[in-house]
């Protein structure tokens, strides 16, 4: 039996953490759909069409993932997909209360998807994309936790030191 998984987020931008539970997801997964959620609201550093194109560019060449954009009920996409799984990633206690209440609501409205957590290798459990964009905004080196295509993007955006 071949699963269907969605990884939904905000992806601004991709970091290694995602990326680590991008290629970790890929193989507990028959399809992962790697899923930009669209919040105006969040105020993004990077478009939803630099996030779709930086996430191909990471995710080329795993034959079983793609990269998609949703707005409205995640559990309403994933029952769009034929999903029924949700990867998420918790790095922390914190990570855990606000991801465990998410999951709880998802399966009240949509029982037949399961929440799947996975925590990122111990090199990024404290790392999230806001995080990243902080330091990186005053002018701390980022550099090993981003691809280098997302590095590249930030570098052109930011003053970005190289360690």
């Amino acid at each position: 039996m071949s699963v269907k998984a969605l990884y939904p987020g905000t992806f601004d931008p991709p970091t290694n953490g995602h990326l680590d539970l991008i290629h970790r997801g890929s193989k507990l997964f028959g399809e992962l759909t790697v899923a930009i959620l669209k919040n105006p609201e969040k105020n993004p550093m990077f478009s939803v069409e630099e996030r779709i194109e930086m996430l191909k560019e990471v995710t080329a060449g795993m034959e079983n993932v793609r990269v998609a954009t949703f707005d409205g009920l995640m559990v309403d996409y994933a029952r769009q997909l034929g999903a029924t799984a949700v990867l998420r990633g918790i790095r922390a206690i914190s990570d855990y209360e606000y991801e465990f209440q998410m999951a709880l609501m998802n399966r009240r409205l949509a029982p037949e998807v399961e929440t799947v957590f996975l925590q990122p290798a111990g090199r990024y459990s404290f790392l999230s994309s806001r995080m990243l964009k902080e330091v990186a905004g005053l002018g701390g080196d980022v550099t090993g936790l981003v691809p280098p295509n997302v590095f590249k993007r930030l570098r052109d955006r930011l003053p970005l030191q190289q360690g």
